[in-house]
């Protein structure tokens, strides 16, 4: 099955390169895709990412769509503009944004683009997995957010991506808070949506820094229907 993975804030397509090799060995066809403002040095707005996701998209057939923390806010816009094509929405570490609301302004902006803030904002569980050296080279590949994607305004229009169904991959949160939280009000995205699964994974937010082969093999999993 075609698996079509989108990198978070601050990482570029290469984040999945074990992920994908054990996709691919599982017998899939995994498509990392190259996102314009991370894989590249363009002044680039979240339209451009958007338009980058759905051209794997549209090159795939009834693919698993997988976003990783802030892009599963992209994962979930791709699934509006294209209910239909998308067998599932997999987000990993995320959740996915309401219309209107900003994509991802967690950070300050400077001179036009949100860097990596380091690893202060994210000690305990989200990295408690990370050693230093992994830290380090995460941190010294990390690309800074351009404002035009971290500030851009979410759009969403077809309530048929209330029909695609989603799975949500729960590193350092739990199904059960993840669960908590859409109950209470705050995923409203997800409180309409028909079919939410959630599942367990023992790492932090970066399982595919230091889980690869969890992942890859959960994604199968998911793939096949499990």
């Amino acid at each position: 099955m075609d698996v079509v993975l989108v990198a978070g804030l601050w990482l570029d397509s290469s984040v999945w390169a074990e992920v994908a090799t054990e996709l691919a060995r599982l017998g899939h066809r995994p498509v990392a895709v190259r996102l314009p403002g991370a894989d590249d040095e363009v002044d680039a707005t979240l339209d451009d990412q958007v338009d980058a996701v759905l051209a794997a998209v549209d090159a795939a057939t009834g693919p698993v769509l997988v976003g990783h923390s802030a892009a599963s806010a992209l994962v979930w816009i791709c699934a509006d503009r294209r209910p239909t094509a998308v067998a599932r929405v997999v987000m990993v570490g995320g959740f996915p944004r309401s219309d209107g609301a900003a994509y991802a302004p967690f950070f300050p902006v400077v001179d036009g683009r949100m860097p990596f803030p380091g690893w202060e904002p994210f000690e305990g569980p989200d990295c408690a997995d990370l050693d230093d050296a992994t830290r380090r080279r995460i941190a010294a590949a990390a690309h800074p957010v351009p404002e035009g994607v971290a500030c851009a305004v979410v759009r969403l229009g077809d309530p048929a991506r209330f029909d695609v169904p989603v799975v949500v991959v729960c590193p350092e949160f739990s199904p059960e808070q993840a669960r908590a939280w859409v109950a209470q009000g705050e995923v409203p995205e997800l409180a309409a949506t028909a079919q939410v699964g959630y599942v367990d994974i023992d790492a932090g937010h970066w399982p595919m820094v230091s889980a690869p082969g969890e992942l890859a093999r959960l994604l199968d999993g998911v793939a096949r229907g499990a």
